[in-house]
């Protein structure tokens, strides 16, 4: 079983960006498969795969986020839609991560199928980018979705690998040569992914994740290779950035220039201008009814009210989200719903955070602990310029890393 359990986690996270399905197929087969063999295996051995404190918060974490988010829905009468119809689902999700955090505590996968799975989905996520921009003639490469979130778990893969490269290091794998290689091709990859789909929210986050890596890897690597590494690491992202084949500077531009429209007066209706269009009636509708929200099936009702009697611009009304997961939850489920988004960054961020801290942990697991950290940190910026948790691939990505990188830093605290 813990052979099918690398299987379905190598799968869902290797192939999240690049089949349609696998953000669902892969945790849905997961769930089928390993929770009744789990349950078999924790009655037979009491004490294999034991949950402690720490499991126990994070459980209440991800139950706390989707049992509200599902009695919204209840009082509402309504469902998330999401884009394609993809979203109806969604508040289950965090309920399916917590029983697969149960499942997969009894049958962990090893940090190096974490590692292998990250470089994979990043060198898939950054070679379809490349695919479509200079072969395909795209002008935002998103492989058929949407090109936020393709760019931002593209991003974060990339970062996630770039700490594989490292973990190669530490570990004496260099001696094997194509491993090192595959974790630092797939940590550019990834980057570039980001870089060619265009999502300029996701770019913020990538000096927090390259500084992450710096700090996990000044404990492994020597400090003079460490810092020419990471200044060459850093040229060569400008130089891409630079190049006119990229888009980069042609997106700064424009978002440059729907700010200053947008403040002028001249534009509200630009990408940037609806943002912050968005925002103000989240802000508006959050005043209203700051306890609990306007509840999932009112918030798009009452943004239309306010277009007609707030003047805000008519063109919000083609969203099904405020394109920022704080003000999104802060409409629809207030304060409270705000406090459980917090928790579900909150915790994880502080359960590895305490174990990347220790003074005496092992540097592979204090690699493990800077992957969890990295994943709450991207989705927290991620989150501020797109509802990403309301996407059906963004809140599997952040559920399905958050509860693997869990379960794999477990499992290598019980063998040391």
């Amino acid at each position: 079983m813990v052979r099918l359990a690398g299987v379905s986690v190598f799968a869902f996270i290797a192939l999240l960006l690049v089949v349609p399905w696998a953000y669902a197929l892969f945790p849905l087969l997961a769930a089928v498969t390993l929770l009744p063999a789990a349950l078999l295996f924790a009655l037979r051995f009491r004490g294999a795969g034991a949950i402690d404190r720490d499991d126990i918060v994070m459980l209440l974490a991800l139950l706390g986020y989707g049992g509200l988010w599902c009695l919204d829905v209840w009082r509402s009468g309504q469902w998330p839609i999401g884009e394609g119809n993809q979203g109806i689902l969604l508040p289950l999700w965090p309920v399916l991560a917590a029983a697969l955090l149960l499942a997969l505590r009894v049958f962990s996968p090893g940090p190096r199928l974490l590692w292998l799975a990250v470089s994979c989905g990043a060198l898939g996520a950054g070679g379809i980018a490349i695919f479509e921009r200079l072969v395909l003639g795209k002008s935002r490469a998103s492989n058929g979705m949407n090109a936020i979130p393709f760019g931002n778990l593209s991003l974060l893969l990339g970062g996630l690998s770039l700490l594989g490269a490292v973990w190669c290091l530490r570990t004496g794998t260099v001696r094997r040569p194509a491993i090192l290689a595959l974790t630092l091709l797939a940590a550019m990859a990834g980057m570039l992914g980001s870089l060619l789909s265009g999502t300029r929210g996701g770019w913020l986050a990538a000096p927090l994740l390259l500084l992450l890596a710096y700090r996990a890897a000044r404990d492994v690597l020597p400090a003079r290779p460490l810092r020419l590494a990471s200044a060459a690491l850093v040229l060569l992202l400008l130089a891409v950035a630079m190049a006119p084949q990229s888009g980069v500077k042609d997106r700064v531009a424009l978002a440059y220039s729907n700010l200053e429209q947008y403040w002028t007066g001249e534009s509200r209706g630009t990408s940037v201008g609806l943002r912050l269009e968005m925002w103000r009636a989240g802000g508006m509708m959050f005043l209203e009814k700051p306890l609990l929200g306007w509840g999932e099936g009112q918030v798009q009702a009452q943004r239309d009210v306010l277009v007609a009697e707030a003047g805000l611009h008519r063109g919000i009304s083609r969203h099904d989200q405020l394109h920022s997961d704080m003000i999104d939850t802060a409409a629809r489920r207030g304060l409270v719903g705000l406090a459980l988004l917090l928790a579900l960054y909150a915790v994880p961020l502080g359960l590895f955070w305490r174990r990347f801290h220790h003074p005496r942990v092992d540097p592979g697991i204090r690699l493990l602990a800077a992957a969890g950290i990295m994943v709450p940190v991207a989705f927290i910026d991620f989150g501020l310029t797109q509802s990403m948790l309301r996407d059906v691939r963004g809140l599997s990505g952040y559920l399905g890393l958050c509860v693997v990188c869990w379960v794999v830093l477990r499992r290598c605290e019980k063998q040391h």
